[in-house]
């Protein structure tokens, strides 16, 4: 018997769910919030009181995320966003938002959400916030080499790895955004341009600084050009190879810095500093007061990096304590402290995701907290915190779901959620940050 070859039938490609939509929220991302077919719909670049047509792009039982097709219905309160890039780069996505509406939607999801999980009903409100545009300083910028394009350097697109070419950026510190042009300028002429990774660009208060990842050495003539790049533009490179380590491409003792509360913080280049330097000095001040501070006071700082909170708590106590977990920060902050003559700060290395009841400082007495934990949270160390008993509990928050978790454990422990705000120390992003005040009842 002959058989024939018969082709199966292709499954017929699943069309697109299209909807018209009116927006009747904002979320703290940015996205507008709809409701169609009992799904709650977060609309990319929708806001309040628009109507959009949109395709659904992801949809899951309870919700769905769409995209807007044709706007039917525009809002007075949309503006014009300042980057001409903002529909493509993945690093905004609220410059069509006016900043009071980002703001106050932030504020409101942050006390939405600490109520939701905990009970407590509060504001997030005065909310600490300086400029919305020309704050950030520092960016880390993706380099990569096309046959056909040449050198392209800027941020990721959003949902994907291609790289948008960057020549400006409204968000960056205007002294770091007048030298993107020139670095790219450098760049594409080095002859190792094929072999870079990414370049980071910091604003010091001395001066700015540029951290090149090259995958393959440079040569002679590379490090040449960037040496003229260096003078040119008083900016201070550093190379960054294959092995972590970094070095300075001409030797100098001068060290980058900023000043907080009269003091000056030393950083490595690779170090992690507050992105916006003019809600940092606010969120220092708030917590200063939050804590109430007298010469009496003992003061554990967790997470304390290199001395952002402890060095300006340090001039007003008599004695406190820096845990962080990343041992070249540790020295950096035991540096900071001689620098400026403060010999009441002490610091130590801890793994605070780790068993470390062990260790010296765990079993001194202190009388207030303060923590400033990464985005996983603090959940290790709270029935620590709680096991000290302090009467102040000073919590900062990049991440307003482990803050509402961890907060959980104090409140259950006979603490009271006294004070909460929201730090806008990211505009025109989703970024949410905060600090809660916990006082033992």
């Amino acid at each position: 018997m002959v058989q024939f070859y018969s082709p199966k039938k292709r499954p017929a490609k699943k069309q697109a769910t299209m909807l018209d939509v009116t927006a009747t929220a904002l979320d703290a991302n940015g996205q507008g919030i709809a409701h169609a077919g009992g799904k709650t719909i977060f609309v990319k670049g929708l806001l309040p009181e628009e109507t959009a047509r949109i395709r659904l792009i992801e949809e899951k039982r309870q919700f769905a995320k769409g995209e807007v097709i044709k706007l039917l219905v525009t809002s007075p309160q949309r503006v014009t966003p300042h980057c001409r890039y903002y529909e493509r780069c993945g690093g905004c996505q609220q410059q069509h938002v006016p900043i009071s509406l980002q703001r106050t939607t932030k504020a409101d999801v942050l006390s939405h959400l600490i109520k939701r999980e905990t009970g407590v009903t509060i504001s997030a409100k005065p909310i600490i916030a300086g400029a919305e545009y020309g704050y950030r300083r520092r960016a880390r910028l993706g380099l990569r080499f096309h046959q056909e394009k040449g050198l392209v350097m800027g941020f990721r697109q959003e949902r994907s790895n291609d790289l948008v070419m960057i020549e400006t950026c409204p968000v960056l510190k205007p002294q770091l955004n007048e030298l993107l042009q020139p670095l790219f300028n450098v760049l594409k002429q080095l002859s190792a341009v094929r072999e870079l990774g990414h370049v980071e660009i910091v604003l010091a208060d001395n001066g700015p600084l540029v951290i090149l990842r090259h995958l393959s050495p440079l040569s002679e003539n590379d490090k040449a050009r960037l040496r003229d790049f260096s003078h040119n533009y008083q900016v201070t490179v550093y190379l960054a190879g294959n092995h972590d380590e970094i070095a300075r491409l001409i030797p100098s003792k001068k060290e980058p810095f900023y000043q907080i509360d009269g003091l000056n913080l030393h950083f490595a280049p690779t170090d992690f500093i507050q992105v916006n330097d003019e809600v940092n000095p606010l969120m220092v001040v708030q917590a200063i007061e939050w804590l109430d501070l007298s010469l009496s006071d003992r003061v554990l700082d967790l997470f304390c990096g290199m001395g952002n909170f402890t060095l300006p708590i340090a001039k007003r106590v008599t004695h406190v304590v820096g845990i962080e977990g990343v041992p070249a920060l540790v020295d950096m902050a035991k540096n900071n402290a001689t620098l400026n003559q403060l010999k009441n700060a002490h610091f130590w290395h801890a793994d605070l995701s780790a068993d470390f009841s062990a260790m010296p400082w765990a079993k001194e007495g202190f009388n207030k907290v303060l923590l400033d934990p990464a985005r996983a949270g603090a959940a290790e160390v709270m029935p620590h915190i709680v096991g000290l008993s302090p009467e102040k509990i000073v919590y900062v928050s990049c991440n307003p779901t482990t803050l509402a978790r961890d907060s959980k454990i104090l409140l259950d422990s006979g603490y009271q959620l006294t004070h909460l705000k929201m730090l806008d120390m990211f505009p025109q992003t989703g970024h949410l940050e905060s600090m809660a005040l916990f006082s033992r009842k």
